[in-house]
């Protein structure tokens, strides 16, 4: 297989996985808190209702990476994912840039299903991410810290031969607790291309920056304690992928090391 069919395939896989996050993860989001939704009777406390909805979110990326098309493109499905493994070298340029467009377009494409949920789901912006009462900055800074735990827990995992084909699983209790704990804060995006989806459909582009610049700060800020301390389970990531189960990795997303 030639390299560009095999980087075709890797960004279709991409693309995939991304729509289908977006597409159930936020059918979860819309059911749980939307309009008339059943919830209010079942789950009536916040707190609880959020980390049952961070856990199904999670679990919806949690299967896409033990999918067929997780197993192809790693199911990085998060350009703050993507960008943290090509910042410690283990993406090509042209990969990164390949899936940054396929998980954007993915989220874009993922959302138009939600139309479905009619006023349900626009009475919660189908999703949408915005900051809460407490303004920006505190959104700001709950996506920072959101999105530095999930880096760090990635890195973590993949940086261990022995933990590698657990990561998976750990994404859907990481949710729930960040769901649970800074979603009255910003939404608990930790994704731009999950925040852009909903966004785009309905219309609503709040603060949108604000879900692409502190992701990429949480990426930095990642990278900069390890550097510091010089953590040595950083170097040890043998590929940019999520799924490790009996799927070699093509080599623009393979480490040179």
């Amino acid at each position: 297989m030639s390299a560009t069919t095999s980087n075709f395939k890797l960004y279709v896989s991409e693309f995939i996985g991304t729509a289908l996050l977006l597409a159930v993860g936020l059918s979860f989001v819309i059911f749980d808190w939307g309009k008339g939704t059943v919830m209010d009777q079942w789950i009536p406390d916040a707190g609880v209702r959020r980390a049952v909805t961070g856990f199904l979110f999670g679990t919806t990326g949690c299967l896409i990476t033990l999918s067929p098309v997780g197993k192809i493109s790693g199911a990085h499905i998060n350009p703050a994912v993507s960008f943290g493994f090509w910042l410690c070298g283990k993406m090509k340029d042209h990969a990164l840039a390949g899936y940054l467009i396929s998980q954007f377009l993915g989220a874009m494409v993922g959302c138009l299903p939600l139309l479905l949920w009619g006023q349900q789901g626009a009475s919660v912006g189908y999703g949408n991410t915005v900051p809460g009462s407490g303004g920006i900055w505190p959104a700001f800074a709950g996506e920072v810290v959101t999105t530095a735990a999930l880096i760090s827990l990635l890195y973590f995992f993949v940086g261990h031969k022995l933990l590698r084909t657990y990561t998976p699983f750990t994404i859907p209790f990481l949710y729930s607790f960040m769901v649970w704990a800074e979603g009255p804060l910003s939404g608990c995006s930790t994704n731009p291309a999950r925040s852009l989806g909903p966004a785009v459909i309905s219309g609503v582009y709040d603060a949108l920056w604000l879900y692409f610049v502190a992701p990429v700060c949480g990426v930095l800020l990642v990278l900069g304690v390890i550097r510091l301390f010089s953590i040595k389970w950083h170097w040890h990531i043998g590929a940019a992928r999520l799924s490790y189960h009996d799927h070699p990795a093509p080599e623009a997303i393979k480490t040179s090391s």
